[in-house]
């Protein structure tokens, strides 16, 4: 097939574009930016366009698809070439399900926990040498890409984000795959742009269970009220199988497993982390996994890219980087770390970087978020406010939004690695937090610095 991609540049984007490039359709694509690691990815592939911006004349007529993501715009010059020739427009998530249609399709869904139980799925999968479609929101260790389609595979394990599909598909994207298999590992209000109130973000979830294939089986965290509450409520035709909490212990910095075949050494650490597991093995189970295979597999995982991912490690000082930035994400994981390590200092940063983080009226919901860490920080840039079209913030506002009378708030960059170094104790545990990358700085650099002397 002849596959053109409008904004080829994005994580997601690009990851489909070298799956179907090695799967051997004809791509081609456009972007008015694209920064790394998309950059030298699709360049290594020959797949990044020879100039940034957009040209109408990259459509044509013998194109079979074109795939728009989120980045481009409504009046985008190739959007209306293709609207012109009335070619096939899929928004990634519909072409996802075009491909996986005929297949048994395992949707992870969630506030959290989405990419790393899907990550544990694969992991679980790749171990016993199983091959299937999938798609996943980091990069795992010893799969090339975060999207794989084939013709052979039985299932598609997809992760099911509830964010919009494309600028002229208002839909969240997990409503488009219809699953046989779907999770929900837990509702806590987020993407205050796109869902204003609780209850329209809770609406989502519960349009989602309606999408599901009739006879299908959904399996869910009944530790959470909200979600134990919506899957009660619902009358749609599916199984519905609950997931607790599994028993497990910490001992000296390591989670250990207790299930029917003995104790099970984990290489993950935090109590979210071990909901996520019960749910990736009841996922598994659906997909013909043997228990016992689970537990052999999943001693092995260490974690998804960017969640509680070890930076640096001396005998005294830890340093962890977390994609954590929503307030239920940012609590589970700052709670993991401190379990983990209870006799020692734990110094949280966060960074407010998302559009409903730096949102005046969705700040009062981080209260309490970081209260499990022995030293808070918080930064935001003033710059990224206005970016984001958003009134000014002011420190006072964000220390009172966490309910922490010593949190310390920044909002200079350079300042930062030094309010870390500040303090360092002798034992310290150092966690830092964003779905960004702290205006650019190089945590890698941060960690090797922290880490010294």
């Amino acid at each position: 097939m002849r596959i053109h991609f409008i904004a080829i540049g994005g994580s997601a984007m690009h990851n489909l574009a070298l799956a179907l490039s090695e799967q051997g359709d004809h791509v081609t694509g456009s972007d008015d930016e694209i920064f790394e690691p998309s950059r030298s990815r699709l360049d290594s592939a020959g797949l990044l366009p020879k100039s940034m911006g957009w040209d109408a004349n990259c459509i044509t007529s013998e194109l079979d698809a074109v795939i728009l993501g989120m980045h481009a715009r409504e009046d985008n010059p190739e959007l209306k070439r293709a609207k012109e020739l009335d070619l096939p427009i899929y928004s990634y998530p519909e072409y996802l399900f075009e491909r996986t249609k005929d297949k048994t399709r395992v949707v992870i869904a969630g506030s959290h926990g989405k990419t790393t139980i899907t990550s544990m799925i694969l992991h679980v999968l790749h171990y016993h040498d199983r091959e299937e479609d999938y798609m996943v929101g980091a990069q795992l260790e010893g799969f090339k890409t975060m999207v794989s389609l084939t013709d052979e595979a039985e299932f598609a394990v997809l992760e099911g984000d509830e964010y919009l599909s494309s600028p002229i598909d208002r839909r969240p994207k997990f409503h488009l795959y219809h699953p046989n298999i779907a999770l929900i590992s837990g509702i806590a209000w987020d993407h205050i742009n796109v869902f204003p109130t609780f209850e329209d973000y809770l609406d989502q979830f519960r349009i989602f269970l309606t999408t599901m294939e009739r006879g299908g089986a959904l399996v869910y965290n009944a530790d959470d009220p909200a979600v134990k509450k919506l899957v009660e409520e619902d009358a749609t035709e599916i199984k519905k199988f609950p997931y607790h909490k599994p028993d497990y212990r910490v001992e000296n910095g390591q989670c250990i497993l207790s299930t029917p075949f003995g104790d099970v050494p984990l290489q993950i650490i935090g109590e979210h982390n071990l909901l996520n597991l019960e749910g990736a093995r009841w996922m598994c189970l659906e997909m013909g996994v043997q228990e016992d295979e689970f537990y052999e597999a999943i001693a092995s995982f260490t974690g998804a890219s960017k969640r509680l991912e070890l930076l640096a490690q001396t005998d005294t000082t830890v340093v962890y980087k977390d994609f954590a930035h929503a307030p239920s994400k940012v609590k589970a994981t700052v709670s993991a770390v401190k379990e983990t390590y209870p006799d020692k200092k734990v110094v949280a940063c966060l960074e407010l970087h998302t559009f409903s983080s730096l949102n005046p009226d969705f700040l009062p919901s981080y209260a309490g978020a970081m209260d499990a860490c022995d030293e808070a920080l918080v930064y935001f840039n003033p710059k990224a406010v206005a970016h984001k079209k958003l009134p000014p913030l002011d420190e006072d506002i964000v220390a009172g939004a966490f309910g922490r009378s010593d949190i310390q708030v920044i909002t200079d960059a350079a300042m930062v690695l030094d309010k870390l170094k500040s303090e360092k104790a002798d034992e310290t545990i150092y966690l830092l937090m964003s779905s960004g990358n702290f205006d650019g700085n190089s945590l890698e650099d941060w960690a090797s610095q922290l880490t010294q002397g």
